[in-house]
């Protein structure tokens, strides 16, 4: 079953979210430092996943592209409207913003490598090794995030769910059509990327700077299309 992994992920990230809110009695200083905590240890994690790119041009050109057409389409905006329509659902939160906690476990839990890379170990290979880890990490973190962002954590699933699924739904074909080579460079320079933006969401979480980093994502997409171009140039120039 390919999507096991998915669906192992998207629990785990509930329960880390209903065991965080049995736990949100914590007094408002220990639950700003255990977030600048928090967004010093993503820093960490987005620098570590920035530097395991090989060049880091195309990262830099990904950004920016990526920025601009996020920006043009506001993905910011629109994802803080839903976190805001989830909000007004589920009323006024005493414990934290529904919307930021949506908003901000969503972009931690879906940007990454481990993501992808799990997402296509399930589809290609059947192997959900690399999502189950993520699991527990995301469980881990679901249920730290919730003591200080509240109950809105919880929905982050959703969208993890259905954005690792889809990709290992495509993956179940992608080996036909995609050489290891050019996915091994994507997932290589995808990783740099996506460390740039966990970097920057953690200095959103320390409060030092607020970057709106989901019009960021599609960098993401504009690695794939700029390492495929990279990568068919070389093969026949």
């Amino acid at each position: 079953m390919f999507l096991l992994g998915t669906l192992v992920n998207g629990l785990l990230i509930i329960v880390g979210t209903l065991l965080g809110k049995m736990l949100h009695r914590i007094p408002e200083n220990i639950k700003g430092t255990v977030m600048h905590s928090i967004g010093l240890a993503v820093i960490v994690l987005g620098l570590q996943m920035a530097l395991k790119g090989e060049d880091f041009l195309v990262v830099i050109i990904s950004l920016v592209f990526g920025a601009v057409i996020g920006e043009y389409f506001a993905l910011e905006n629109k994802l803080n409207t839903l976190g805001d329509w989830l909000e007004r659902k589920m009323g006024s939160s005493s414990q934290g913003s529904i919307s930021q906690g949506f908003v901000t476990a969503t972009l931690i839990f879906v940007i990454g490598a481990m993501a992808i890379i799990g997402a296509l170990d399930s589809g290609i290979r059947g192997d959900h090794d690399v999502l189950y880890t993520k699991a527990i990490i995301d469980g881990f973190t679901a249920l730290i995030l919730t003591t200080t962002l509240g109950i809105g954590v919880l929905f982050s699933a959703i969208p993890v769910v259905i954005y690792q699924g889809l990709i290992a739904l495509f993956a179940t074909q992608i080996d036909q059509f995609v050489p290891k080579l050019l996915m091994d460079s994507f997932i290589k320079e995808m990783t740099a990327t996506g460390g740039v933006m966990i970097f920057a969401i953690g200095l959103n979480l320390t409060g030092l700077i607020k970057i709106r980093v989901a019009n960021l994502l599609p960098g993401i997409f504009v690695v794939g299309v700029i390492v495929t171009i990279m990568y068919y140039y070389q093969l026949y120039f």
